[in-house]
């Protein structure tokens, strides 16, 4: 199944989904009683994918993903340059899948962060080298999602 957004997402996701038993109006409330509804969503397996879908397909009410629709326009406008929503969260998950097995790698075996790293052929030097001093992340927008480093009002 292809959406609006050309990207290929499998529809069986929903299958899977905790809300697929709840009854749909419990999901399509107005106001402060989405912030209830999306509770629902909490330990939801196909989170992601939901969210996905509404965000590619725009879809206006209702709470998908875990997010209401008041999250969702916010969401949108500040990233109007998705082409994919669904492409760009299955890579943050995969992304976040490969540092935390990384990081537990590392947790149980400290020496093989180390193993990769050749041993000088030659003596340390006896002082130590000057350091510069790093950048603060925020001032070069590395930690910032998107990267950009700046702030669209809106």
């Amino acid at each position: 199944m292809t959406n609006e957004a050309g990207s290929t997402s499998p529809v069986d996701w929903r299958h899977s989904a905790r809300c697929r038993d709840e009854d749909p109006e419990a999901l399509f409330v107005q106001g402060a009683r989405q912030r209830d509804a999306r509770d629902v969503c909490r330990a939801c397996p196909v989170r992601t994918e939901c969210l996905a879908h509404a965000l590619d397909n725009r879809i206006r009410f209702g709470v998908w993903g875990g997010m209401t629709e008041r999250e969702r326009r916010a969401l949108l406008r500040r990233r109007p340059d998705v082409v994919s929503w669904s492409a760009l969260l299955e890579s943050a998950r995969r992304d976040a899948v490969r540092r935390h097995v990384a990081a537990r790698a590392a947790a149980t075996d400290p020496a093989s962060t180390h193993a990769s790293t050749p041993a000088p052929s030659t003596p340390a030097p006896s002082t130590p080298a000057p350091s510069t001093p790093a950048a603060p992340a925020e001032a070069s927008g590395a930690e910032r999602p998107g990267g950009s480093g700046s702030r669209r009002a809106g």
